[in-house]
């Protein structure tokens, strides 16, 4: 007797049968909070092109991350926006920064309940709004550029970060932040490479809001080429064998396809960057009533995990961990 023809709509019926295969989840848990700390504001400076999120002072930093964990949110990656920037970016290595005072307000605040990241490159530091050190020939200095990673990367583990994020891109800059974390006795700060970070066009609206676009040129020299998805395999391998214990594609959407590389060849625990521009994108046709906000970021989040990141860093964190709710 022949087997009966397959049905699956009796499994799609109703939500509890649509629960109980779904193959992947999505929850609070998985998301990563990203904030942004100004140096010299006496309020929060709303970002026009990032509803929802703002420049905070120290104060207002430490209520907006309280809020967050409360829904269930367990990490956070914070960008520090200086009152000073000079050539060499050196406020991001200067123990009385603003990021580094704003690790300190977050663990004060929250103690081991959550995971602080820190964000790791010189670009919101530097007078001309590169990831590292400009050489006479207006390149970014790779050796240069890694020695102050090094600095900064010590100097952030002090200040309470769990887990630097290196994200400029300079060749050998997991190996060498390893090694300076350790000399410094540092071994049990993480490292959560941004291992594939492509030269985006999705970027615009981050850049607003850590001030930090370039005053000449653009990254393509340090960033990846976004046609190339097994140079970024290599990246991901190369930081892997260096010693980062997570690795990063950034951005998510436009490289689903790496996310899903990495993970079947790797099996490293992977995030992804749900960057501003894709953001920025949902709010807006959101704002203009021509897509459902709430089910269009759930079904972005979602597809994201189904391509196999483990976490994803994303500006929908605080929303998106009310609705899972």
């Amino acid at each position: 007797m022949p087997f009966p023809q397959q049905r699956p709509r009796r499994l799609r019926r109703t939500p509890a049968l649509r629960g109980l295969i779904r193959e992947v989840d999505l929850s609070p848990r998985h998301l990563i909070a990203p904030l942004f700390v100004k140096e010299g504001i006496a309020e929060p400076l709303p970002i026009p092109s990032m509803p929802g999120h703002a420049q905070h002072t120290l104060e207002s930093l430490r209520k907006e991350a309280r809020e967050i964990a409360s829904k269930g949110v367990l990490a956070f990656v914070l960008f520090g926006v200086p009152g000073r920037k000079d050539a060499e970016g050196s406020e991001a290595w200067n123990p009385a920064g603003i990021a580094q005072k704003g690790l300190q307000a977050l663990r004060e605040e929250l103690g081991d309940e959550a995971v602080l990241v820190a964000d790791l490159c010189l670009d919101e530091y530097t007078d001309h709004g590169h990831c590292g050190v400009v050489g006479p020939d207006g390149a970014v200095d790779n050796d240069r550029t890694v020695e102050l990673y090094e600095r900064i990367a010590v100097v952030q583990s002090h200040a309470g970060a769990d887990l630097v994020a290196p994200s400029g891109m300079m060749d050998g800059q997991v190996a060498a932040i390893r090694r300076a974390l350790d000399d410094a006795g540092r071994t049990s700060t993480g490292i959560l490479a941004y291992a594939a970070k492509f030269a985006s066009s999705f970027y615009g609206p981050f850049r607003y809001a850590a001030e930090c676009a370039p005053k000449f040129g653009d990254r393509a020299g340090y960033q990846m080429d976004p046609a190339n998805a097994g140079e970024a395999l290599r990246e991901i391998r190369t930081d892997i064998e260096e010693g980062a214990d997570l690795v990063m594609v950034k951005p998510a959407l436009p490289y689903l396809d790496v996310i899903r590389l990495a993970k079947q060849e790797t099996g490293f625990p992977l995030a992804a960057y749900n960057v501003s521009g894709e953001y920025a994108m949902v709010k807006a046709a959101a704002g203009n009533g021509w897509i459902d906000g709430p089910r269009a970021t759930l079904e972005v989040l979602t597809s994201i995990r189904r391509a196999g990141a483990d976490l994803i860093l994303t500006y929908h964190a605080k929303e998106a961990a009310d609705w899972l709710q």
